[in-house]
């Protein structure tokens, strides 16, 4: 047994979760590919100025039903990772809390861009259930205000236009700089900030693996480029991870 057993960093980005049915922005197949102008419903400055386009964003989430979706395979084998006893860290762009909900230990998962699941008023910040937000919206409400101010709502993310939680992505540095594996799973490893932190895993002398179905700025950069997909690959590749170590 590897007595000192480093540790392997995660990060996962909307590739991980479109076989549990959310669509990803960027990707061949993207939302942004269908319908260019629904990347205004996650920005921040037309979601504040245009009341049409905050409808637009709520019809949308509801009828995406990103709170049913169900984690896959991709996040049941980070599930195993952990239960292998390696020590593992998951950094993700993503906002659906499937990670939490495959059975990884919610400690151990970084959300970098926050989660869906929850409300935050743009004026008295007070956080609420986006359930109740959206049984809202199914009962007629387009724009559902806040209840304690009447402020504008939003999910409880970070919205294209807004900055990082400068103290998680401290976090997230901290936890790439200790690694000496950093897996990069379904991300485009194209939006700054968070994508530095494989170059900083890289500079500390970590080994880079990327499992993506596109070519991503990193590739020449990785020890290994996996183009399988992800529910199929991720599996595989813990495997192999844990046959290794033992």
């Amino acid at each position: 047994m590897n007595a000192k057993r480093p540790l392997i960093a995660v990060l996962t980005g909307a590739g991980i979760s479109t076989d549990s049915g959310i669509p990803d922005y960027r990707g061949p197949q993207g939302l942004w590919q269908k319908d260019p102008s629904a990347q205004e419903l996650v920005t921040i400055g037309p979601y504040l100025e245009d009341p049409e386009v905050r409808r637009r964003a709520w019809r949308m989430r509801l009828e995406t039903g990103a709170l049913g979706a169900e984690p896959n395979a991709g996040h049941r084998a980070l599930v195993d990772l952990e239960r292998s006893g390696l020590p593992l860290r998951v950094l993700t762009q993503n906002i659906d809390g499937l990670h939490q909900r495959s059975g990884l230990t919610a400690r151990k998962v970084l959300e970098l861009h926050g989660n869906v699941r929850e409300t935050q008023c743009l004026r008295c910040r007070v956080v609420g259930s986006m359930a109740d937000a959206l049984e809202r919206v199914g009962a007629g409400e387009p724009d559902p205000a806040c209840r304690e101010c009447g402020g504008i709502l939003k999910p409880r993310i970070v919205m294209f236009g807004e900055n990082l939680d400068p103290e998680v992505l401290g976090q997230a540095d901290s936890v790439v700089r200790v690694g000496d594996v950093f897996i990069a799973v379904g991300t485009s490893l194209q939006v700054f900030p968070v994508a530095g932190l494989p170059y900083n895993a890289v500079r500390t002398g970590a080994k880079l693996i990327i499992v993506n179905g596109e070519p991503t700025p990193y590739d020449e950069a990785a020890a290994e480029v996996i183009r399988e997909p992800i529910s199929q690959a991720l599996p595989k590749l813990v495997r192999r991870l844990v046959l290794e170590r033992a």
